[in-house]
């Protein structure tokens, strides 16, 4: 009993200090919130819709009637305003280099010049197609199943193939890196879209788009040797996993040594393949979908080879499209951000070098953005916030009544052994490697992409690093959980208004960057992550009880989510949503305990006529507002684990009993579940 009083006064304090802004006592003015008086967009707010009936749309109807999604955006939130900044102030950099102030920095002058390659469409319309003869002719000359596998396996041409392999964590031995083969092959965004008739139409279009590249390059008889491209990429859909499969850790860990591989599939020129890919030292292998990978092989070896040479050239002109004349990167966008997401403009073509500058040398970008625009403290508070939050979940976890005591100090076990890199990488990747050319836009890229594989292929045969193995740039407006690391990464860009401020009033601190801490802690314990133990190992640490007991809350979670219908006649697959569903209801949980802890048993302040409590669940709902056009909104329903906004945020405060006591929901309302309906896991 000691022990606990001691960490929850620890809580309490920590928690205080951290949260409740960053005024001197001895300031006379008080900093000013960048949202609102305190922290809240209240102009973005619609009162005449009751919270108990459309939540969302309280915080943020009247944002959501009269903001218009820019043209060359399919959605637009919270994440893209923030987003946007990033992308200004990367320009600022990128900018400084190609205008020659790079001197001092071994990378300046390929950021500069990389940047400038991809903005002078005069220097690529005026070499036209010369730059991609050598390889069309490589495609050409491809006479055997063993030249076509090669040409896959080549890194600079970054094609599609029936799967790809990708270096990551060992499952089952956490402290090494392996390759992993994963399903891979289609121009569309999942099987779904070959598969389900609501994507008749994005199929047929697809054909056309895949014809009309073909043609701009000069292919003969482009419109038949589409029909022939599509109807193979129907039958790889066919035999993919679907991605409700691909989401179970068990599942998809498959280890096999190279000579199991072969003889998973004897007929494939898996030598070819190895060679090409720069693999062939390499003797052990994780097959993420064992019998899809086998499946695809024999199609592999069954399909002539000229259709592959067909396919490979749709593949290479669509891989390099942006830096091809411009006849190719209108067609592209035309079909993948007009017709596929409804982008009614393409972006210009400054934003899209950014991005492209981003992929070639990021970390590069990213080191001096940090020192730009991430003041050390910044990553002091948030190390602190992060460890409120995880004493938040321990006394959680110990005040379960649904878990076995067993099971309760495997889960301690594991938040323990938790880890969270936040910023940035510990060390800065090396770009000496990188040859970049003035004036070279594809031969960069091409460039860009051996370089970027010889860096992962480089961890092979070595420890892992987590703090250096980062998934995410500096200047990327997001964070991320490892499972096989146990660990969260949460980049510098993400702290800032509307999730964190530190004018801020701290329930709006606590609702917006407190619940995405605590939805990051929280994939650790959702339907996934819990099947990983605090050292990563893919280990079933659950008591079969506890198991059953979980089970039993997320199927009463799906139930819900199911019911949900963001476009009329289609509903969210709580299959596939189900692990960021429990990291939102665990993580809004778990910062709102951290909230109630921190105010030490005193009432919050009014504000504006608002109660701490109303200011916590109301900052939930503005850290989601997002917009979405329609095609967009299909998409990310049979390919985004998400759940669409508005249905994240109502679907998770009815399920808190302190939302209904907040703002006197009844039953009358129609977001209202009876206590006995609600969830509750972590």
């Amino acid at each position: 009993m000691r022990s606990r009083t001691t960490k929850r006064s620890l809580l309490v304090s920590c928690i205080a200090v951290v949260l409740s802004g960053c005024a001197s006592p001895s300031s006379t003015t008080a900093p000013q919130a960048e949202l609102g008086e305190w922290g809240i967009d209240m102009e973005s707010m619609k009162p005449s819709v009751h919270p108990g009936d459309n939540f969302f749309h309280y915080v943020n109807g009247t944002w959501l009637d009269t903001f218009e999604i820019p043209a060359d955006f399919t959605n637009y939130g919270a994440f893209t305003a923030l987003f946007e900044r990033s992308e200004a102030r990367v320009k600022a950099i990128i900018d400084d280099y190609a205008e020659g102030d790079g001197a001092s920095d071994p990378n300046g002058q390929k950021i500069g010049d990389y940047y400038t390659a991809f903005l002078d469409t005069d220097e690529i319309e005026r070499r036209g197609l010369t730059t991609i003869s050598a390889d069309f002719d490589a495609i050409a000359n491809a006479a055997t199943h063993s030249d076509i596998v090669a040409l896959m396996g080549n890194a600079a041409l970054s094609l599609e193939a029936p799967f790809s392999i990708y270096v990551y964590v060992d499952a089952k031995q956490t402290d090494r890196n392996l390759i992993h083969f994963t399903q891979a092959g289609l121009g569309l965004p999942n099987r779904e879209y070959y598969l389900q008739d609501r994507f008749t139409d994005k199929l047929a279009e697809y054909e056309v788009h895949v014809a009309k590249m073909l043609g701009l390059a000069g292919v003969e008889n482009p419109e038949s040797k589409a029909t022939n491209i599509v109807a193979l990429e129907k039958r790889m859909a066919e035999l993919h996993w679907s991605q409700e499969q691909q989401r179970d850790p068990n599942l998809t860990y498959n280890p096999l040594s190279k000579t199991e591989l072969m003889a998973l599939a004897p007929q494939m020129p898996w030598d070819a393949f190895f060679e090409a890919s720069h693999i062939a030292d390499q003797d052990e292998f994780i097959i993420n979908e064992l019998d899809a990978i086998e499946n695809l092989a024999k199609l592999f070896t069954d399909t002539p080879v000229p259709l592959w040479r067909d396919y490979l050239r749709y593949h290479y002109l669509s891989s390099f499209a942006e830096v091809l004349p411009a006849a190719f990167d209108q067609e592209n966008f035309r079909f993948y951000g007009q017709e596929l997401n409804g982008q009614q403009e393409i972006r210009a073509r400054w934003k899209r070098g950014v991005t492209a500058v981003n992929n070639a040398l990021g970390e590069a970008v990213g080191k001096i953005y940090v020192e730009r625009h991430f003041p050390a403290e910044s990553k002091e508070k948030m190390d602190a916030l992060i460890g409120n939050l995880r004493l938040a979940m321990a006394e959680r976890i110990d005040q379960l009544d649904w878990m076995s005591d067993q099971t309760k100090q495997e889960a301690r076990t594991k938040l323990e052994k938790f880890r969270a890199y936040i910023g940035y990488p510990d060390e800065w990747r090396d770009y000496g490697p990188l040859s970049v050319e003035p004036g070279d836009a594809l031969g960069n890229l091409k460039r860009s992409r051996i370089a970027n594989s010889e860096y992962f292929l480089a961890r092979l045969g070595k420890p892992v690093e987590p703090g250096k193995e980062w998934g995410m740039l500096p200047h990327t407006v997001n964070a991320y959980y490892s499972p096989p690391r146990n660990a969260i990464y949460f980049p510098a860009a993400i702290l800032q208004p509307p999730f964190f401020d530190p004018a801020a009033d701290p329930a709006v601190n606590y609702g917006g960057i407190g619940a995405v801490i605590g939805h990051e802690i929280g994939h650790g314990f959702d339907d996934q992550g819990r099947k990983q133990d605090g050292d990563g190992l893919l280990r079933d640490w659950w008591a079969p009880m506890d198991a059953d007991q979980f089970a039993q809350k997320t199927k009463k979670l799906g139930e819900q989510f199911e019911q949900y219908e963001p476009l009329p006649g289609e509903f969210i697959n709580p299959n596939l949503t189900m692990g960021e569903n429990v990291g939102d209801l665990g993580g809004l949980a778990m910062a709102y305990y951290a909230y109630k802890l921190s105010l030490n048993g005193e009432e919050a302040p009014v504000l504006s006529g608002y109660s701490g409590d109303q200011r916590f669940f109301m900052a939930w709902a503005q850290v989601w507002r997002r917009k979405y056009r329609e095609d967009e909104m299909r998409m990310r329903m049979v390919v985004d684990p998400h759940s669409p906004s508005e249905f994240r945020t109502n679907g998770i405060v009815r399920n808190m009993d302190a939302w209904y006591d907040a703002f006197e929901i009844e039953a009358h309302h129609d977001l209202y579940l009876p206590p006995a309906d609600r969830v509750s896991i972590w």
